[in-house]
Formats: C-alpha cells, sequence, structure tokens
C-alpha cells in the first residue's frame, strides 16, 4: 500500500489516479500511524510553504514523515512536498521545513521571466542511474507551476535539473528519498513512468 498524506492541502485526487495509474493501491491518509505503517509514502503538495509545514506538524505528520523516511522505505515529494524537505523557505520566513535535506528554498528572480513558473519545461538528467527515472530520456518535458524552488547544500542529492532563469533543481535524490518540482501527475508518459519507476520500488 502507497499512502498519499492529506494534510489539507494538495491535489489529491489526481496524485491517487496517477498512482493507481501506474500500478499502486493507494490509500489517503492523515494518520501518523496509517504512514508508519505503508510500504511507500508520497506526499504532495500545493499552497504556502509555511501553510504546509503547520498543517503537517499539527497533525503529527511531520514527525511520522521524518520516522517513514528514516527506515528507509520509499518517500516521494511532489512540489511543496520536495521544498518542505528543505530546513526552511523564503515564503515563510521563521518557519522552519522538516530538514530532511540541508538546504533553503528561495524565490525565482523574475529577471524578466513571468513568475510563477509555469507549464512545459526540460529535465536535464545528472544522475541516470537515479531509479525514479529509469526509461527517462535527458531533456523530455514535464509540467511545473512553482514560484520557489529547493537549492539543496549537498549538490549530490540533485538529480536532475531545469533552467528557468537559474538552473535549479528539479528531481532530487537521496537513497529512499525521491522528490520531484514539477506535478508528474500531469506530466503525461514521462510523469506515468516515473510514477511506475517509484511504485516498483515497494
Amino acid at each position: 500500500m502507497i499512502a498519499l498524506i492529506d494534510y489539507g492541502s494538495g491535489n489529491l485526487r489526481s496524485a491517487e489516479k496517477a498512482l493507481t495509474k501506474a500500478g499502486a493501491r493507494v490509500a489517503i491518509v492523515n494518520r501518523r500511524e496509517d504512514v508508519l505503517a505503508a510500504a511507500a509514502v508520497v506526499l504532495p503538495g500545493v499552497g504556502a510553504f509555511g501553510d504546509c509545514v503547520k498543517n503537517l506538524t499539527a497533525g503529527g505528520l511531520a514527525e511520522a514523515i521524518r520516522e517513514f523516511i528514516a527506515s528507509g522505505r520509499p518517500f516521494l515529494g511532489i512540489c511543496v512536498g520536495l521544498q518542505m524537505l528543505f530546513e526552511s523557505g523564503a515564503e515563510s520566513p521563521g518557519v522552519a521545513g522538516l530538514g530532511v535535506l540541508p538546504g533553503t528554498v528561495p524565490r525565482f528572480a523574475a529577471n524578466g521571466l513571468k513568475v510563477p513558473h509555469m507549464g512545459w519545461n526540460r529535465l536535464r538528467i545528472r544522475q541516470p542511474n537515479c531509479p525514479l527515472l529509469a526509461g527517462v530520456a535527458d531533456g523530455s518535458f514535464v509540467y511545473f507551476v512553482h514560484s520557489y524552488y529547493g537549492a539543496p547544500r549537498q549538490e549530490s542529492v540533485i538529480a536532475a535539473t531545469t533552467e528557468y532563469g537559474v538552473e535549479f533543481s528539479s528531481v532530487i535524490w537521496r537513497e529512499n528519498v525521491f522528490a520531484t518540482q514539477f506535478h508528474p501527475e500531469k506530466s503525461q508518459a514521462i510523469g506515468l513512468k516515473m510514477l511506475e519507476n517509484f511504485v516498483g520500488l515497494t
């Protein structure tokens, strides 16, 4: 069973449908014990960094996520679900992230570009051995909607990047932790392939 975390934010239905299509048996959960009982966990995210972290913390889910990740089972964060893995975010000064990964979450500088970054953009694969990216070609297009991005202190966790005024991390990978800044559930065949890869890890 793959647990899709419901913390009052996130596009749960489209993520649930995409994971089911990828071959998963999905349960939408909002209790600590259900997170810890899962074979794998997906943390979606739509909304403000601070609100999302506060909702997770209030429900006891933040600690459950950290405990789950420490167990070595597969974890996937999507969009703000990627951003919350870091220590802090520019969108919500003073609100600590989950602290799973060292780094921050800055905002795009406009630099003549529209913010949020919205629409299809390319992946530049840095780590082709990343299990999430098996069968995904360098230069593949995926779908983004975001104004902020994860900036890890350790470059070794960056599995793929994307250009939008700056080169930013679009896929993160460290051991059993995977995260995408884009929405695989909205990225058609490429996104479905990544979700199938994730489901396969369970």
